[in-house]
Parts: C-alpha cells; structure tokens; sequence
C-alpha cells in the first residue's frame, strides 16, 4: 500500500529504530490505540440511535471523531495551530494532501467527511475507520461517474462539508501538485451550484528540527507501516498548520475548471508562504 506520486528527489532513508525509540512507539502507541478505537466503539454506539432517526445526517457522531483527532495529535506530540475560518455555510473543502497524517489534522479542525478513493476502504484499520466516520469512497471507472455525482449531491443536501484532495494523491508534503478538475463538476450539480460555497484549505507541516523537511510527507513506495512506526519513535515532532482561506460561491465562476484553478492558485499561495 502506497501513494502514486513519485519525486525526482529520492525518498528519504530513515535510520533503524533505536531501544529509546521503541519504547516511544509503546508509550505513545498504547494511549494513541485506546483512544482511536475507544472512540470507534462510541461512536458506532451512538450512530445506531443516530442513524435510523436521523439517516445520511450525523448530528453528533463527528464531535467524537474531531476529539479523538485533537487527543491523538497531542500524544503525538505534533504542535497544532489553526488560521483562518472554517466556513459556517452549506459547502465543501479542497486542500492539498501531504500524507496519511492529514486525516487527523483536518479532522481536528472542522467536522467534515472525507472523499477517498475506493482502495482505501480495503486498508487494514484505516479502512475501518474511514467507513464508520463516514468517508465517501470513490472509483475511478468513468462508467461510475453518473452514480458517484448522485452520491456527492445526496451527502452535500444533507449537510455534509465533503472535502477533497484534488491533487489525486498525497506527496511530499512541500509543493502543491495541480489540481485535478473532475471532482469539481459534482459542485455544478443543477440546484446546487447556486447554493454552495467551497472553502480552499492550505495545509502546512514543519518538521521536528534536524529532521528532513519532508518528514511529514508521504510518497512513492512508502508504506503505512514503517511510517507510523517512525512517527511514534521519532523524540520529538514539528508542527501542522491548518489555513483556511475565504470560500467562494460555486456560482461566481463559470465551470469546474476555473473553480479548481482558482482553489489551487490559493492552497499553493498559502503553502508556498507559510
């Protein structure tokens, strides 16, 4: 299991995991388990009263998934600042994607629901819990289009901040890779498009000092596995930013590609000056 983008820099060699480093990966490993799947069992709790009353809507599931997010940061140790205003209206989110870290940091910040490619739902426990949060899974079959348009409206009219990664994959946490349009043409649904904001999301990490700039990134023929191991070992760990630029009314702009080159334009402004 690995992200599609490749660098022309090569990937980063990471030293072997020292006896201090080990005992990190308990230390932090342990509380971080108990947490996340403490809150999946609430969770999954409280969504069978949920669900049949109140169906696609989720009125109270997502504040246990935005405070498992918040606690599971701190027991990593990662300093965490938001800028900007998460948007209070009927709308989505597009932000660029540095690794699998980001599920926490943006979930910590609002409460969305993310768009994800069919595949992960397969992943070991990141697919689990990507299902109960109520991720929307993707394919990327053209024969699909028609249904996945359906299932974004559906979620949007419930309410639902979807948010996106428009890069297509995550990289190496530095640059911002252009956007794809295609997800964007869900927001001129008829009906919708007149009543939608999408809100551009700028997301920034600094690594722990002494580290590789790109310690928080995650590409190539990378693995799950070694890169949450070297996340609990590591002594101490930088920061992540979470920039939230003012939305735009899906309206103002003429097709999704002008949309997706205007939400690009700001996430890269915000990575590049951060």
């Amino acid at each position: 299991m690995s992200p599609y983008w490749f660098s022309e820099e090569p990937e980063p060699k990471d030293p072997p995991i020292t006896a201090a480093g080990w005992l990190r990966i308990v230390l932090r490993g342990l509380p971080i388990v108990l947490v996340i799947f403490g809150g999946l069992v609430l969770l999954l709790l409280l969504r069978l009263i949920e669900r049949p009353l109140f169906g696609l809507k989720r009125p109270a599931t997502p504040y246990i998934t935005r405070a498992v997010c918040r606690i599971t940061l701190m027991l990593f140790g990662l300093r965490y600042t938001v800028s900007g205003r998460p948007m209070a209206g009927r709308g989505a989110i597009v932000a660029n994607h540095a690794g699998w870290f980001d599920i926490f940091t943006l979930n910590a910040a609002q409460q969305i629901y993310f768009v994800s490619k069919d595949e992960v739902a397969g992943w070991p426990a990141i697919g689990w819990l990507a299902r109960a949060t109520g991720t929307v899974f993707i394919r990327r079959k053209g024969s699909d289009a028609m249904a996945q348009k359906n299932l974004f409206e559906a979620r949007l009219r419930a309410g639902h901040r979807l948010l996106f990664f428009p890069e297509g994959t995550s990289t190496d946490s530095l640059r911002v890779i252009p956007f794809k349009s295609t997800l964007f043409a869900a927001f001129f649904t008829e009906g919708l498009k007149d009543v939608l904001s999408i809100q551009p999301v700028s997301l920034v990490y600094t690594a722990p000092k002494g580290e590789d700039p790109r310690f928080y990134g995650w590409w190539g023929e990378m693995e799950f596995g070694p890169s949450l191991l070297k996340y609990l070992a590591a002594p101490r760990h930088g920061s992540a930013e979470v920039i939230f630029h003012d939305p735009v009314r899906v309206q103002d702009f003429p097709d999704r590609k002008s949309l997706a080159a205007y939400c690009e334009e700001k996430v890269r402004a915000g990575v590049e000056r951060s």
